[in-house]
């Protein structure tokens, strides 16, 4: 391990900054990274940062806009500091759903506006999993690594040794990352057509595919307030699925997630720990968290050993 490279972390998931550390055979950065009286974020770096490379690992995950405005006064400061390049490190892209303006409606592209900011203060790459919109990367004009939880998920579902598989898209907009699934698992694929009448609101209409005494495996990048999935999973039983199995990178579980997940058809979400579960959440007998620190770890190596990213997931 170069002795140049740094990790630091602010409130949003210590627990996941540690364990990328511990992979790394490195000590996590001394910092205080705190509150004023009045919620100012104040940040203090504690350690000699000077011609290293420095990496900032933290998800924009809730509290959002402080987890985010962590990140930026801790660049700053590092930036301040004289470190020699300051990599964001965020495995969870807050504000990534608010990629364009739909029908031409008069809000804010939201993601650019990020991207902007932590460009603006002195980020010098980006390193982020399983964006919402691979697109967004072009919102930066700096290095952008946006790597998958997709061998991790899939080593889980090898796991446990599934029978009579089908992968399922639970949106059109899904078909892609369900279709490269069902490949690698060598089975069939179904779409969920559904309609959207309102933000956080999914209406199923029609399932494509034959799903009927099936296992079905339900690929994802984030579950927020779990509606789309719960609706999702009581189609795929009403078709006739034995088991619904959902996995997801993101565990966002806002609102009424896990009690929605508690009433619904599902049998097991599994998720990474790209954001860290609430108490409620982790009480949830039907939620199975796996770790992305390993992987983390390894692409940041890489990056601070400039060598290639993309070949950690190439055939």
């Amino acid at each position: 391990m170069s002795g140049d490279m740094m990790v630091f972390t602010g409130n949003a998931n210590p627990k996941l900054a540690q364990d990328v550390a511990k992979h790394l055979h490195i000590h996590l950065g001394r910092a205080t990274v705190g509150r004023f009286s009045d919620g100012e974020v104040m940040v203090e770096i504690l350690e000699h940062v000077r011609g290293k490379d420095v990496f900032v690992l933290q998800s924009t995950c809730v509290p959002t806009n402080d987890s985010l405005m962590e990140v930026m006064v801790m660049v700053d400061a590092l930036k301040r500091a004289s470190a020699a390049r300051i990599t964001a490190a965020l495995p969870y892209f807050g504000y990534a759903r608010q990629d364009r303006r739909p029908r031409s409606a008069r809000v804010a592209i939201t993601a650019r506006v990020v991207a902007d900011m932590l460009v603006g203060v002195g980020v010098d790459r980006l390193l982020t999993m399983d964006l919402h919109s691979d697109q967004i990367q072009g919102f930066f004009d700096i290095p952008v690594d946006n790597i998958y939880a997709a061998p991790i998920l899939l080593s889980d579902v090898w796991k446990q040794n599934f029978q009579n598989l089908v992968v399922v898209s639970p949106d059109v907009g899904g078909v892609v990352r369900a279709r490269a699934l069902a490949k690698r698992l060598e089975s069939d694929l179904a779409i969920i057509d559904k309609r959207r009448p309102k933000p956080n609101v999914a209406k199923v209409m029609n399932i494509i595919g034959d799903v009927a005494g099936r296992t079905c495996i339900i690929m994802d990048d984030m579950v927020d307030t779990a509606n789309t999935l719960c609706e999702a999973a009581n189609a795929l039983k009403e078709k006739g699925a034995e088991r619904v199995i959902a996995y997801c990178t993101h565990p966002v579980l806002s609102g009424p997630a896990i009690e929605r997940l508690e009433k619904s058809a599902i049998d097991e979400l599994v998720v990474t720990d790209t954001i860290p579960l609430r108490e409620e959440a982790r009480n949830c007998k039907r939620i199975r968290q796996l770790s992305v620190a390993e992987l983390m770890a390894e692409t940041m190596r890489r990056i601070n050993a400039e060598e290639s990213v993309s070949s950690l997931f190439m055939d």
